[in-house]
């Protein structure tokens, strides 16, 4: 069967056609500019890429412009759109949702009236379903939520110290997120190291432009550091991560700011930007700092210090660590935050080992503590978008 896989954007949109047979990626994606200029580049393997620019207005001619690239004599991959079995959509808040659904009428009116607590995700996501039911109205259409990999939690989980009534009417709660991530590489330690995962206590640490660490003891997520938002937790490329909430109201008494204008504050100029006063990318904060500039240098240690506590924290909420995981943009690619973040965790019984952590990323798993330590410590290259193309290929068989 062949999955199209779709993850829109506010004026974004990516794609990757999977042929889940032979577990192979047949093309990929990225149309850029939406309701601008428009751009897309197209990618197949052991073949040049493609890239051209032209005018995407919505999201609908976004598709139209993919399902004719995937469909081109020349440059496509497949014959007809009729070949793809199914379309998986990426869903960053999927509410009271606890897996992946076939997104029907209902599912799709659940999704729109929760927006107002998934204001920056929400709307691009469903415009890219609706593209996708227009242009391909026989095609089941499938929602993965990265929230529902939190479903296991405990309500002393996810319930936060505030009036109850603000749970039972409002929502309020954690509900984590990058969940679909946290569930491959999880996954993917457990075949690693040869055991069945619900024997395992792991700790994966998706770090990123957005980041977040998820505690998963036997298989099922116990705690998360992301919450009501994707705001909490880590310092991340331009999000400030957990914060005394009285801050907020303080500032906003003192600058006269916007709920609004403290919202873009705090997840469009905090984090490693806002600290460094250099840039939201580690690459760049790292360069600032090894040339002495110690804004930059401090942005680093915040983000490694808030790991190092989580870490702390989860492996004493599940008495104990099998694994240990990086992933992600800085996860996988920036040695030295894993040698800060791992270093500090030796009391744990980790060994690790400062070789093999400055091997180059090969696309495979790499192996950072020594062959007898207690705790495998594990890069794993996430595939979010495999994780979906498997939901989406299992609820399309079950209507076969």
């Amino acid at each position: 069967m062949k999955i199209l896989v779709v993850n829109a954007g506010s004026s974004s949109l990516k794609y990757q056609l999977f042929d889940m047979d032979a577990h192979t990626v047949l093309a990929k994606g990225l149309c850029e500019k939406i309701g601008l200029t428009g751009a897309i580049t197209h990618k197949r393997p052991g073949k040049p890429n493609y890239a051209e620019d032209t005018p995407m207005p919505t999201h609908n001619e976004a598709i139209a412009l993919v399902l004719k690239l995937l469909t081109d004599p020349e440059l496509g991959v497949i014959a007809d759109v009729n070949e793809i079995g199914a379309v998986g959509h990426r869903f960053a808040h999927g509410g009271k949702f606890q897996s992946s659904r076939f997104l029907d009428e209902e599912t799709m009116q659940y999704l729109e009236s929760i927006v107002p607590i998934n204001p920056l995700h929400g709307p691009p996501a469903i415009k890219g379903v609706n593209a996708c039911r227009a242009l391909m109205p026989s095609t089941p259409q499938v929602g993965v939520f990265d929230t529902s990999f939190y479903a296991t939690l405990e309500p002393k989980a996810y319930i936060y110290a505030l009036p109850y009534e603000w749970y039972e009417q409002y929502g309020i709660r954690r509900y984590g997120f990058h969940g679909t991530s946290h569930r491959y590489v999880s996954g993917e330690a457990a075949k690693y190291v040869g055991k069945p995962i619900e024997e395992l206590k792991i700790v994966t640490c998706h770090i990123g432009s957005g980041s977040s660490v998820t505690a998963v003891d036997g298989g099922k997520a116990i705690d998360t550091s992301m919450g009501f938002t994707p705001q909490d937790g880590l310092p991340m490329g331009t999000r400030c991560g957990a914060i005394d909430p009285s801050l907020v109201t303080y500032i906003m008494k003192q600058t006269g700011m916007s709920p609004d204008e403290m919202d873009t504050a705090m997840t469009k100029k905090s984090g490693l930007l806002g600290v460094s006063g250099v840039s939201n990318d580690g690459r760049d904060v790292w360069d600032a700092a090894d040339q002495g500039n110690e804004r930059a240098k401090l942005a680093i240690d915040l983000m490694c210090q808030g790991a190092i506590k989580l870490i702390g924290s989860y492996v004493a909420e599940m008495n104990g660590l099998d694994v240990l995981v990086f992933t992600a943009g800085v996860g996988e690619n920036d040695r030295k935050s894993r040698e800060i973040i791992a270093g500090n965790l030796t009391y744990l019984g980790i060994k690790f080992d400062a070789e093999k952590n400055a091997t180059a990323p090969h696309g495979g798993i790499l192996e950072i503590s020594t062959p007898d330590s207690p705790v495998k410590v594990l890069v794993i290259p996430t595939d979010e978008e495999f994780m979906i193309a498997c939901d989406t290929e299992k609820l399309a068989k079950s209507i076969d």
